[in-house]
Parts: C-alpha cells; structure tokens; sequence
C-alpha cells in the first residue's frame, strides 16, 4: 500500500534525525519533498519514471561513492542515510548497555518490524520470520522439510548456487534426487515457463524450488501457476525472493505460495544482514528450524529465529528502509528499475554481436538486466569496465548455456552514469578489448 503524502513528509520530520533527509535540514528538504510529490502524486508511475528532476532529490537521499559507478546492486544495495542513521542510532544505544538495551528494550520492538513487514508482503505477522539473509530463509526450508531417499526434487539450471548446495548436500546424505532443467534466455511468454515446471515434474516430485526472479538474467517466474500446479500434486513449493522483494509491486495473495524467502539488503534497501522468511500458519509447524529451538515441531514462526546472540539494532532500522520505499512508491521505484534497464538494453541490442538476455515484457523482467557479446571475452570485458572505467558489474553464466554480463542500476544512479558505461561497452564492442 502507497503511503500518503502527508505521512511521507510526518515519517521525514520525525524518523530522521538533525542531519535532516538528504543531509540539509528538515524544513528545506520537506519543502522540497513535498513539492515534489504534489508535482507528482496524479502522473502514472510509468511517467514519473522518466522524470529527472523527481529522481534528483530521490538520489540525494543516498551517500555513495560517486567516484565510481555501481552498477551492481543487485549484490548488496547501499542503504539510504536514514536507514543508515537508525542503525547507528538503535547500535549506539543497544551498545549501552547490551543486556538490558539490547534484549530487554530493542528485542521486544522488533515485533512491530515484524507486523510492518507482514503489511507490505501482505500476510499474518504470525508467518514472517525474521532472518539475517535470503538464504538461511530458504535453507531452513529446503533443509527443514521431510525428505526421504529417492524423493525427487526439482529446480532450474538458473536457480542460485546456495540454495542448490543444500539440496546437494541432501542428496549425498539422504539419498533424494535432485532434477534440473533449463529455458530459454528470455522466454517468449510465462506459459513456456509455467509449462516446463509441469513437463518436468513425476510422481516422484515432492518438492520445488523456483526464483521468483533469478540473479543472472532477471527473468520473472509465473509463481502463481507453478504453486497452483504443484499444490494439485502434493508438491510443496519454495520460493526464492531474493531480488523480488521491493523490486516490483506484488503481494502474496498474488503468488499464492506457501513459503517464501527474501533479502531485504537488496531492493528493500534495508540493513545489510536483513531477510525475511514466510512460512503459511499451517505449514509452519512441518518445518524444522535450521537452529534448533526449544520445540522444533511447534507452529511459532518465531522457533526459526533462535540463532543465538546477535545485532538487533539491524532489525529495527527495517522499518527505514519500509518508510522510504513506501514514501516513494513501490510503482514509481518498479518503473523507474525498468525504465533504466530499458534505457541502456534497448541502446545495445542495436549494436552487432550483442545479444539482450533478458525479456523487455513487463511481466516477465524489470530493474536487472543481462547481455553477452559473442566472440568476446566476458569476463576480461568486465575486468577492463572496473580498471579503466571504474564501473561495477558482475559477470554471470550458465555451464554449457552462456556467460555474460548482468547490469543493475537502482534509483540512485544517474543517466549520465548510464551513458559512460554505455560509451565505454559501444567503444569495446566497435575496437575490441586491448590486449
């Protein structure tokens, strides 16, 4: 749900401090927040996207090295100065007096985080867990749920390498099978996908693991289809939300899933170190906590967060980082994502040997966005990108399927730092790399 206008500018004046919201003081930038949102408040988000000036100000709200371009936040994304003045805040004060401000003051606030977060995701606070990172969200899971040898489970080829180490590892110690397939880079549509998960499924698949969006190319899975299909076959389904949660609007009742994990240092820019874990009231009590609790077959979300003595003061700062992804608006940062990933993807695709790995179709992509160029060395290409450019990407691949380049921009970055990166790959693609 958009926060309104008037608690955008209640949650400045109160939730930032003396340093005030982009490091000037709090009457100027409220003025200026509130300018623009007025300005804004009645253009579809797809129109605000395109607004240079509405995104200035949003930029100023980030203290980043600007002596380099980052183009990797899909990795780890910098935190805004307000989430990181909480931090700084709530770790001041817990570290007064850690047993009595940390356990007895801090812990128990973490509750209205979690009830906060339940809102945004759209479920009970009774099924939000809260974790340190997508995957001991998913490893709980995908280790916690009953397996026995010869069950098959079933994931994709593009699915994160974590996540596949631990049903690797259940296979070597318990004897299930795990089954891979892979898919089109991009897809034509999301039946393809939805048809493949249904194609490769047998009697005895009992468990799925799927990305909700995936790391390497940003493609967007049909969840809704895939837990529909799978819940008429007694198939549970894990989801990996790792680069969905703050990407793009969605809430679960529009996944229809049973459990699902997140990051929340990624696209929620919160604290790094924060995740969250939904798990369905019902399906609760079947999973068994990656740390054992005092009762690990109970139906208290909460048995999955007993990981011994650690930094509460992360926790808090989420609700932050929620107050500032809300005070924008999750439509206006979706399309601002997709409309940065068009505005350098649509610019190589017209250049030879460059192939766009990622689909333009809004169902199916938003801010990430890959490519590859044949006959060039890929990962020399991002090396020369840091050295001489200073601009941050990440290489990825697929063994036997492709290795490219994945570009992720955030509402942070500027187009004149899209257009020196654009500059640099077009000069590469048009001399070759030095030698």
């Amino acid at each position: 749900m958009e926060t309104s206008r008037r608690n955008f500018l209640k949650n400045l004046s109160f939730g930032i401090g003396s340093l005030g919201f982009f490091g000037l003081s709090s009457k100027t930038v409220q003025a200026k927040i509130e300018k623009k949102i007025k300005e804004v408040k009645h253009l579809p988000a797809a129109e605000v996207a395109r607004d240079e000036d509405f995104w200035f100000h949003i930029q100023q709200a980030f203290n980043i090295d600007r002596s380099i371009i980052n183009l990797n936040n899909g990795g780890v994304h910098p935190a805004p100065t307000i989430v990181m003045d909480a931090v700084k805040r709530y770790m001041d004060f817990s570290n007064g007096a850690p047993v009595y401000n940390s356990w007895r003051i801090l812990r128990p606030r973490k509750e209205l985080i979690r009830k906060k977060l339940a809102d945004t995701f759209g479920c009970s606070p009774e099924e939000i867990a809260l974790v340190r990172n997508v995957t001991e969200a998913l490893q709980i899971a995908l280790l916690g749920l009953e397996l026995k040898e010869g069950d098959e489970v079933l994931t994709t080829t593009h699915d994160y390498p974590s996540m596949k180490n631990a049903l690797y590892q259940r296979e070597k110690r318990e004897g299930i099978k795990v089954k891979t397939f892979t898919f089109p880079s991009p897809p034509k549509n999301l039946k393809v996908l939805a048809d493949l998960f249904e194609k490769n499924v047998s009697v005895r698949t009992k468990l799925i693991l799927v990305c909700h969006i995936t790391n390497i190319t940003g493609q967007i899975f049909p969840i809704k289809e895939i837990c529909r299909m799978a819940r008429k076959r007694g198939i549970e389904v894990v989801i990996d939300g790792a680069h969905a949660f703050g990407h793009f609007v969605f809430k679960q009742k529009d996944l229809d899933c049973d459990i699902y994990g997140a990051n929340m240092h990624k696209w929620m820019m919160a604290p790094i170190g924060t995740g969250f874990l939904y798990v369905k009231k019902e399906k609760i009590k079947k999973i068994w906590p990656l740390f054992p609790a005092p009762d690990p077959t109970s139906n208290n979300i909460r048995k999955f967060e007993h990981i011994g003595t650690h930094p509460e003061y992360l926790k808090l700062a989420v609700g932050d980082a929620l107050t500032f992804h809300h005070g924008i608006g999750g439509k206006r940062k979706e399309e601002r994502l997709r409309y940065l990933r068009n505005y350098w993807a649509k610019t190589f695709e017209k250049l030879p040997g460059i192939r766009i790995l990622t689909s333009y179709d809004p169902e199916q992509s938003c801010g990430i966005g890959s490519f590859f160029i044949e006959g060039m060395d890929m990962g020399k290409l991002g090396q020369i990108l840091f050295q001489k450019h200073k601009i941050i990407i990440t290489g990825i691949g697929v063994q036997d399927e492709f290795s490219g380049i994945r570009v992720t921009p955030s509402i942070y970055t500027t187009l004149r730092e899209l257009d020196l990166f654009i500059e640099a790959v077009t000069y590469y693609v048009k001399n070759g790399l030095p030698n």
